[in-house]
């Protein structure tokens, strides 16, 4: 069976995956870029990056990828719904490539299909039944759980993660939306391994333990 994956997903040292409040002009709150900074830097972002540890965490998000989860908020900011002419932040050939399954608890609207083969659902589903619609899209690929950080949490709660990449960045936001509330002892159940980075972030990788 195809994995459920996410990737690249930072947070800060007091735990906050995005501040806020979020906006169409800033779309991660007060945090601005700050916890993006490290991926900004790398080849996988920029063509003239840097290639070390940090692009070699980064560009692991793409391979093998059939199809995306996200939440309401990742696609657009707040009242988006209201808005028939919202396509999402990325313009007209945003960078999936897969069919992106949008959860939302507004009224699901028609498919979008966008450019460079990118087409995104609309769904009113619980973690486990959007999990199997993607799953039956992907074709066999893995499907990434892209956030936001609530979104990440629903799956990890219903134990529906088998790989999570964290990235710890080294900034303090006092507020927004926290990944790890309500999630005591989750890592009971993955194997953890840390990398630190020159850039000072903290890579954790956690791989769901078999039969947990």
């Amino acid at each position: 069976m195809s994995r459920t994956r996410i990737h690249n997903l930072s947070i800060s040292l007091d735990g906050f995956a995005t501040g806020e409040p979020q906006t169409l002009e800033t779309p991660f709150g007060h945090a601005g870029q700050r916890l993006h900074q490290w991926m900004m830097a790398t080849r996988y972002f920029d063509p003239d990056g840097s290639t070390g540890v940090d692009n070699a965490f980064a560009e692991q998000h793409t391979p093998g990828i059939g199809a995306e989860i996200m939440g309401s908020h990742k696609f657009g900011p707040p009242g988006w719904e209201d808005d028939p002419g919202w396509r999402g932040w990325w313009g007209a050939e945003p960078p999936f490539h897969t069919p992106v399954f949008v959860l939302t608890h507004a009224t699901p609207r028609p498919p979008i299909e966008m450019e460079g083969g990118t087409t995104f659902h609309f769904l009113r589903a619980t973690p486990a039944e959007a999990l199997a619609t993607a799953r039956a899209a992907a074709d066999g690929g893995d499907v990434r759980i892209g956030g936001g950080p609530t979104v990440v949490r629903d799956f990890l709660a219903a134990g529906l993660v088998d790989h999570m990449h964290v990235v710890q960045v080294p900034i303090v936001l006092g507020r927004g939306v926290r990944l790890w509330d309500g999630l005591e002892g989750v890592e009971a159940d993955f194997d953890v391994e840390t990398t630190a980075s020159p850039s000072g972030v903290t890579h954790l990788v956690f791989t769901r333990k078999p039969g947990a």
